[in-house]
């Protein structure tokens, strides 16, 4: 199953529109007719290569009323590659081991497809929640994907830097305007300690990981 798998990743990039097609989208995101236009295509024509490179994981959509947009998978783009690499050149010295061997590519291939699936969950939140100025539209109400959009806006923290109650709220506010609310999940997610008013991150490992929730 796994050897399929890499099989249709280069099988995807065996046309020359698709790569074209992926050249455009590393500059960005783009809808299809955008694509069309660029490369003198009919959007019936993007729409099935788009599918081919979809399946192959190569890229991700997402609709906006009428519109599918198209966005690049940097991630198993290139681990797609590594991952045939390996699989190619690894020498075995006798059956047993050669067994061994294609056992821990396909768990390794395993967990390069579900760190891709938890980045394609998370941006796909951020891109439900957050706006193209980057401010929060609402506050997720399902637990994983409130801790998504937390991690997103602590990252922008500085670690180890201590901050007033105002300066929080000044930071917050610049995302959301209810600064109460989102303050306080950060104390009660773990993301920050409040001490006389002043607050800080807490340690990365101790940040609630959202990556083990189902």
């Amino acid at each position: 199953m796994q050897l399929e798998k890499v099989v249709a990743y280069h099988k995807a990039l065996a046309d020359a529109t698709r790569v074209r097609m992926l050249i455009l989208l590393a500059d960005g995101e783009l809808n299809g007719m955008t694509l069309a236009e660029r490369l003198s295509l009919t959007p019936a024509t993007i729409t099935h290569h788009a599918t081919k490179l979809r399946e192959a994981g190569l890229i991700q959509e997402r609709r906006d009323k009428n519109t599918i947009y198209f966005s690049l998978n940097n991630y198993l783009l290139h681990a797609g590659a590594g991952a045939a690499e390996e699989l190619i050149s690894r020498r075995h010295s006798h059956s047993d081991k050669g067994g061994q061997e294609m056992d821990e590519e396909g768990q390794k291939l395993q967990a390069l497809e579900q760190e891709a699936a938890k980045e394609k969950f998370r941006a796909s939140v951020l891109r439900s929640f957050i706006d193209k100025e980057g401010r929060l539209k609402s506050i997720p109400a399902q637990f994983k994907k409130k801790l998504v959009v937390l991690e997103h806006l602590a990252q922008k923290l500085e670690p180890g830097r201590a901050y007033p109650e105002k300066e929080i709220n000044e930071f917050i506010v610049q995302f959301h305007p209810d600064f109460a609310t989102l303050r306080r999940e950060f104390i009660m997610q773990q993301f920050m300690f409040r001490q006389k008013e002043v607050y800080e991150l807490n340690p990365v490992e101790m940040w609630p990981r959202w990556t083990q929730l189902s």
